[in-house]
This record gives structure tokens, sequence and C-alpha cells, in this order.
């Protein structure tokens, strides 16, 4: 039996926030109850697939998963471990937002057999909370965060949102302090990206009201202190915007940049099965043996320990240079790749500009 990730969606949430643009939008308790139901029978569904495999780690995501009742978690969790062996080691994760859960369904979700949460709190500012559209205040986060801890979760992490509007520096800063000092187990720490069909769009995009976003230095010095500060409080990076301290990485979120398979059920919830990608309700696309080499490289090198050489010869039966010995040559050249004997990663100067280095590895030829 080979190891799976699974991937759950819930696309609901209490209000959508003016920034977001993921599958998810408000609902009713009854078109809730209606989702979760034809969700579990979607899992039961797959009792063949999951012949082959065992689960390693299960990632509840949204949207807002914690507007759910406990008990629809609980039947969701009933329903995957009726289907999948799931080891007795895995992880299990699932998203909240502060102010959308109690004590009773905090324990109801450590019954579930929830063992990981990711709280998404953005900022410790209440003014930039407001302005980011988020339901909550910082109180109202320290007061999930608490809870959370009285029913005994272990492993948390906290999302922190960085180069929003009318942020500083200074407060930017305010908010990393605040939240090592909490002592969460994993911090998240993401750049605001401006996506089409958001309200940020309409008032942002393409450049619109540039004064009020953060300027390109700005950005650069958030990203620099955020390592600089996190690393004083005992979390290393591991992954572009992913800090953890020692034995906490996301072990889902690591599954996706290794290219392991993982299966998502919900509606648009993508997957990676034997080769083929899709997303719910679409037909499978069977990967190319240069799209599989491609992302073997651009998703392994988001992690700070870069992406092997002996490994890319163990999946492709050729040398990484075969393939991409030109882009690698030229990276390094730049100083934006760090080539060793067999670790090629990012180097801090290629971490400023990833997404440029990685777009390289899309246009390469093979020599």
């Amino acid at each position: 039996m080979r190891p799976l990730e699974l991937y759950i969606h819930i696309p609901f949430c209490i209000r959508k926030c003016r920034y977001c643009d993921f599958l998810s939008a408000p609902s009713t308790i009854e078109e809730r109850q209606d989702y979760v139901t034809g969700l579990c029978r979607k899992i039961r569904s797959y009792g063949e697939l999951a012949e082959a495999y065992h689960v390693a780690t299960v990632f509840i995501g949204g949207g807002t998963p914690s507007v759910l009742e406990g008990a629809q978690i609980l039947d969701i969790m009933d329903a995957v471990r009726g289907t999948f062996p799931v080891d007795a080691g895995a992880e299990i994760s699932m998203e909240m937002n502060p102010g959308t859960v109690t004590k009773e369904k905090l324990r109801t979700l450590r019954h579930a057999g929830i063992n990981r949460l990711s709280i998404g709190l953005q900022s410790t500012d209440d003014s930039e909370l407001k302005m980011l559209g988020r339901i909550h205040t910082y109180g109202d986060f320290l007061h999930t965060y608490e809870m959370a801890r009285k029913a005994g979760f272990a492993n948390i992490n906290v999302d922190l949102m960085s180069a929003i509007p009318f942020q500083s520096v200074d407060s930017w800063d305010t908010t990393l302090i605040r939240t090592a000092e909490l002592g969460p187990e994993h911090i998240s720490a993401y750049n605001l990206i401006i996506e089409e069909g958001t309200p940020f769009f309409d008032r942002y995009g393409n450049g619109k009201r540039a004064k009020e976003l953060p300027t390109e230095e700005e950005e650069r010095q958030m990203y620099m202190h955020t390592r600089t500060i996190l690393e004083e409080y005992g979390y290393h990076r591991y992954e572009i915007s992913n800090y953890a301290r020692p034995g906490y990485e996301c072990r889902h979120n690591l599954g996706y940049w290794d290219r392991a398979e993982y299966l998502g059920i919900g509606t648009g919830a993508a997957s990676l099965l034997q080769g083929y990608r899709f997303a719910e309700g679409e037909e499978p696309v069977k990967l190319s043996e240069r799209e599989q080499m491609e992302e073997f490289m651009f998703l392994g090198l988001r992690k700070t320990e870069g992406v092997s050489r002996e490994a890319f010869r163990t999946y492709f039966d050729k040398s990484m240079e075969s393939v991409f010995g030109k882009v690698m040559a030229d990276m390094g050249q730049k100083g934006l790749l760090e080539i060793e004997e067999d670790a090629v990663r990012l180097t801090d100067k290629g971490t400023d500009i990833s997404n440029y280095v990685m777009s390289a590895f899309l246009l390469g030829e093979e020599e």
C-alpha cells in the first residue's frame, strides 16, 4: 500500500474577505448539511481506490471549515476512517477562523481526531483586520487560541499576511513579535497577492492606489524581518513562507512540495494520483515526463533544503543536469541557486525573486 494525502474542501465562510479568491461563500444551515451529506457519500465512493493506499495526512481546508458543526466534522472523519486505512500517527489538520468555535466544538474536533489547527489571524492590528474584511478582532483570536490550548491542541499554526494596504514595517514587526510570543508550533507568513475578481483587485489592481500599498523595498524589509524575528523565537524557515519549531513542519504541505500523491475531495478540490492531475468533476490529465520534471523542480525549490539530484535520478532515470543544465548554470552564475554535491537550493538572493527562478525551469530546453 502506498501513502496518500487527503485534502477535504469546505467551501463555506461567514463572510468573504476582500482579498480572497478561494472557492468559498456564505451559506445556510441547510446548504452546509446537504454539502456534508454529499461529501461523506463521495468519500465512501473511493472504497476501491482505498485498497491501494494508507492515509498519512488529512487536511480540511476552505473556506472556513470551522463554520461546520462539530458533529459534521465527526461525520466527515468517520467517513474517512470507514473508507481508508488511516495511519495511527497521521497528521490531521483543520483550518479555522477566530470566533467560529466554542469550547464544546473544540472538544468535539479533538474527539474527531483533529490534531493540528491552522488559525487565520493575518494581523494583530484591529484596523488592518477591519481593512482586510476579517470577521474577528485580535482579542477574538487570543480567546480562540487560549480555548484551543485548553482543549488540548498541541500543534497549532497561525496564518499571517504582510504587504497589505496601509501596513508599515513596524506594524508587521509587531504582528510577528506578538504572535511568536504566544508560542504556536508553526507560523505561515504570506505576502498579499492582489487577485482578479476580488474587491481588492477593483481597488488596487493594475497599479491603482499604489500609495496605499507598501513599496517593493518595504515588502523586502518585511520578508527579511520575518526570518530574523522568527528565528530569534526559535522558528526555522523550511519553505519560502513557512516557519516551524523543530519537528512541527506541516507534513501535508511538505507532501505537496515533494509531489506526494494526494486526493482532493469536495467542490473544486485538486488531486495528483498515479501521474494524473485533476480537479473535482473534471477529467484526469496525464502529466508528461517533462511536466513531472518541471514540477519536481519548481515545487521542490520552495523548500529551504531544495531538491535532491539523486532523488531526481531515481524518479526519472536521468541526471538533473541533462535536463536543466543550462538553467542551473545560468541561475548559479547569477547567484540565485546554490548547487552542492546533492542538493540544489535557492540562495537568499534567489528566494527574494523565487518566482523568477522557478519560472525558468518551465522554459528550459533539454540539452
